[in-house]
């Protein structure tokens, strides 16, 4: 049944549905330090093994990195200061804060890429306290030393560190702080017991008053959601206050009986607000209603544009709201267009008259049901749902005889990618809403970070994408990765090359040839200009690396 697992919050449903098993092994995530990455990105655990030892020894931590479906990407043993805080950036680099300041800049494969300060000060009295944000410029890191002062940039790409405005009287630490992004400009939110202060980088600080009516010691938690709208408050008395992320608007206000800080507030979507104590969540909706989830095990909360992943020892799943197209056409009674084309579908696939029915009595709105159908199939994470809800829609179009097919074939291609890129061996559990606002460009890019070369290029080519932007870029990168092979020989890379590109338009072996250089492999980039046709091309590398190439037998090749 379609509404088995919906569970109402109020006036709206919310759908918990697995998506894989981990395929991680015997992992507790209770013993780590967990960072997903949004956007069905990797998740990366962080384990010191000197805190859970029984005997106090100088052990590294060590630092892994998995698919969202548990997959192992990459290992290694942390060798360098005590880390404060690590996360994501938005083009997926993992980034580790360390209590001097110093920020590492790591891929997906755990390649070191860059490092840089948060500056001297930051340095000289150390970090206590971090958050990594997305700001309007990328993604942001803003910390807070044992001085109590907070120092901000607002892209890892380019770092400009600015100093925020210090709280008055704050000689503690404070009982909790975020980073607001308001008006394009990142501020703190920082909670002195009871009082809020809003700093921004000016030098300006403003004391914030938010309507609560409950008594209360202090704020101890606060969560935004992911467009920054919205705002969570948990105070020492267990109450969670919903409202505005400017503070003006209180939504809600809703007694959880529990003083204890959660392990985790998140927010679900715009809609839910989720805390987290050990293995039980709890999401509570604007109109103080709630809906309370049991775990086996601990979990890990990652904010997503359109819901909550929840990532186990065991499984990981997707918390959502139901989509009101999708509550329309499955929801008991309904008399919706939409829900009454997927009655006279189901009907017509068991060769009953009543499918005529269902389609005499919406026969004025057979478009707007067909239109339904297909929004709603976009909203399905499981294929075989998907299809009687795609098939719903070809039904229903047959009867339509000036139907625009765009929106059905435009659908049907991005759910086969997308389940392309969920399949467990992938590991990218992305929505359709998510992909919407990622693109499509940049999810064909973040194969060819995993090195999903082989489908990225397959995506490409039935999208009907150009080689230029498309399988030609892609080629170009692969061949990039391959020169950095060191374990085969510089005739094996070179043939590999030259057979999987020939002549493929857009494709420069002098770039490749290039890479070779760096990579300290001049045999290789000789090799790889014997096939670069543009002889233009050739000279200026030749001519850049002439001691490289001191040592090459004119007799072995011809210019």
């Amino acid at each position: 049944m379609a509404t088995a697992d919906w569970n109402p919050l109020g006036d709206v449903y919310y759908r918990k549905s697995e998506i894989y098993n981990m395929g991680w092994g015997e992992i507790d995530l209770a013993k780590f330090t967990v960072a997903a990455a949004p956007y069905g990105g990797p998740i990366a655990l962080f384990r010191d093994e000197s805190k859970t030892a029984r005997v106090q020894v100088s052990i590294k931590p060590v630092v892994s990195i998995f698919t969202a479906a548990g997959k192992p990407i990459s290992q290694m043993r942390w060798n360098s200061g005590n880390v404060v805080q690590f996360g994501w950036s938005c083009t997926e680099d993992l980034l580790c804060v360390q209590d001097d300041g110093v920020v590492l800049i790591y891929d997906l494969f755990l390649n070191f890429k860059r490092t840089f300060g948060m500056g001297q000060e930051a340095k000289e009295v150390k970090v206590l306290d971090c958050r990594i944000f997305n700001s309007f410029q990328g993604t942001g890191i803003a910390v807070l030393t044992s001085t109590y002062r907070m120092f901000i940039i607002n892209s890892v790409d380019e770092p400009r560190i600015q100093r925020l405005a210090e709280v008055p009287g704050l000689q503690n630490v404070p009982s909790s702080w975020t980073i607001l992004n308001i008006d394009r400009q990142s501020r703190a939110l920082v909670a002195k017991g009871a009082d809020l202060f809003l700093v921004d980088r000016g030098g300006q600080y403003q004391m914030q008053t938010p309507e609560v009516t409950m008594e209360f010691g202090a704020y101890i938690d606060m969560a935004v959601s992911f467009n920054n709208k919205y705002i969570a408050l948990y105070t020492d008395t267990g109450v969670i206050w919903i409202g505005s992320s400017d503070l003006q608007k209180c939504y809600c206000e809703f007694t959880t009986q529990s003083p204890l800080k959660p392990q985790q507030l998140s927010w679900c979507g715009i809609g839910g607000v989720v805390a987290v104590w050990d293995k039980l969540m709890l999401v509570v909706g604007p109109d103080k209603d709630w809906i309370k989830f049991p775990f086996e095990t601990a979990i890990h909360c990652c904010q997503e544009e359109d819901g909550l992943r929840i990532i186990g020892n065991y499984s990981h799943e997707f918390l959502s709201k139901v989509p009101q197209v999708t509550e329309n056409i499955f929801k008991i009674g309904s008399m919706e267009p939409g829900a009454m084309l997927y009655e006279a579908s189901r009907e017509f696939q068991k060769g009953s008259q009543k499918a005529d029915e269902y389609i005499r009595m919406i026969k004025d709105r057979l478009e707007i049901a067909v239109g339904q159908c297909i929004q709603a199939a976009g909203h399905e994470m499981e294929p075989d749902k998907q299809k009687v809800l795609l098939r719903a829609a070809s039904f229903g179009k047959c009867f339509l005889t000036d139907y625009i097919p765009e929106p059905f074939v435009n659908m049907c291609q991005m759910l086969r990618v997308l389940c392309q890129v969920r399949e467990h061996t992938i590991g990218i559990p992305l929505t359709y809403t998510q992909l919407e606002h990622l693109s499509m460009p940049v999810l064909i890019d973040r194969l060819v970070l995993r090195k999903r070369f082989y489908l990225a290029i397959r995506i490409c080519q039935y999208l009907k994408i150009p080689d230029a932007e498309g399988a030609s870029r892609i080629l170009a990168h692969w061949a990039c990765y391959k020169v950095q092979q060191k374990s085969e020989n510089d005739e094996a890379i070179a043939r590999a090359i030259a057979q999987k590109l020939g002549d493929t338009p857009g494709v420069s072996y002098s770039e490749i040839a290039s890479q070779a250089v760096d990579c300290g492999r001049t045999d290789l980039a000789i090799r790889l200009l014997d096939f670069e046709p543009k002889a233009a091309e050739q000279v200026p590398l030749f001519n850049e690396n002439a001691q490289g190439f001191s040592g090459f037998d004119k007799g072995d090749r011809k210019w």
